[in-house]
């Protein structure tokens, strides 16, 4: 393991070793680590590097270093006024314990389909600041996920900010999630942002990736459906999901707890 102070040591590390692996929080390396299911040829741990644990706001934009704890978005006044969103899903994120290590980059690099992070951040079409020895990208949130614990980030490249549009003011956010128990990944989740120009809505845990119900958005662009017309674009948006069976819930249940999670996400933001 090596504990470099700068960011430009790191990018030099993992230009020299392709199958370097970063260690931000450990939340989910180090278990993965335990399991044998990695073994990486260099652990290069981002805890000592500078100038990837702020939290600002510049150019419409709330700005997260990668390597801001979980717990310093609870009732931070830049995310609560910003990215509302973010605030409702962090009471359901992990326990105290992994919300005191794990970071909000690495659960997005992780991207694990049923985390609560990466949902939001795919709903908001955040962007994803990532650098290299090459340079910097900036990723869409649509781009960078592709599948489970998988996305376009190169071995070379490090996730150093997330940038997330600032939300409209006067804005109905609503996050819900089913999972055996609280703070696990969950089974399904759902959230909501509902403004007076759009409605952004996502699932999670029912796919490879975020699902974002992008059908639901242009129905409520064209003005706020009844009851009836809900109802079939809920049904609509679940029957496209593809999600697996395992250990804790058949594909239906998958949906079924998808379709409540989104029913009451939605019945929050326009009561």
């Amino acid at each position: 393991m090596v504990c470099p102070n700068a960011l430009n040591e790191v990018l030099d590390l993992l230009a020299l070793h392709a199958d370097a692996k970063v260690l931000a929080g450990g939340q989910s390396l180090v278990p993965m680590m335990n399991l044998r299911l990695v073994q990486p040829e260099l652990l290069i741990d981002l805890n000592r590097v500078r100038g990837l644990s702020d939290i600002s706001f510049a150019d419409g934009e709330l700005r997260i270093g990668a390597m801001v704890r979980q717990k310093a978005l609870f009732g931070h006044p830049l995310v609560e006024r910003h990215s509302p969103l973010i605030a409702a899903a962090m009471p359901h994120i992990g326990h105290v314990q992994t919300r005191n290590r794990g970071t909000i980059g690495g659960s997005i690099a992780h991207a694990d389909p049923a985390a609560e992070l990466p949902l939001v951040v795919a709903a908001l079409n955040g962007t994803l600041v990532v650098q290299s020895k090459r340079g910097v990208r900036k990723i869409s949130a649509d781009s960078f996920f592709v599948d489970g614990l998988t996305t376009t980030l190169e071995s070379d490249e490090l996730l150093t900010e997330i940038r997330l549009p600032s939300a409209p003011v006067g804005i109905s956010v609503a996050f819900r999630e089913f999972a055996r128990r609280h703070g696990d990944f969950a089974i399904a989740s759902a959230c909501v942002q509902l403004s007076d120009r759009e409605l952004v809505a996502a699932l999670g845990g029912v796919g490879g990736r975020p699902h974002i119900c992008r059908d639901l958005s242009e129905a409520f662009s064209r003005g706020c459906p009844g009851s009836d017309r809900l109802s079939t674009l809920i049904a609509h948006e679940v029957g496209l999901l593809q999600p697996q069976s395992d250990l804790q819930a058949s594909a239906e249940y998958r949906r079924h707890l998808a379709c409540l999670a989104l029913t009451k996400c939605l019945q929050q933001v326009m009561s």
